[in-house]
């Protein structure tokens, strides 16, 4: 007898196809992506951190966080499309 997670895996496989699996260097090469954007965000935090300090009034505040997160999101969909090039290449 099946379990419900293996009902619900068949189900899913019938629904989109094979899960794909990374290999090992893939899944290091994920992993050094990642590792590389955490520092990028980490350095934009950083670099607006005095700025978010200094803000002389609400708006102002709103307007540095504001473009502080328009840079994390670019640098996350930087990181994606990067993950998204190994997942696409030799995925079983």
């Amino acid at each position: 007898m099946k379990s419900a997670y293996e009902l619900a895996m068949e189900r899913l496989n019938k629904m989109s196809g094979e899960v794909k699996k990374l290999t090992p260097e893939q899944k290091e090469k994920i992993a050094e992506i990642n590792r590389k954007y955490d520092s990028k965000i980490a350095e934009v935090k950083i670099s607006f951190e005095s700025r978010l300090n200094s803000a002389s009034s609400y708006e102002e505040l709103e307007m540095i966080k504001a473009e502080m997160s328009n840079e994390i999101q670019k640098l996350e969909e930087e990181r994606q499309k990067e993950k998204d090039k190994i997942w696409e290449k030799d995925t079983k």
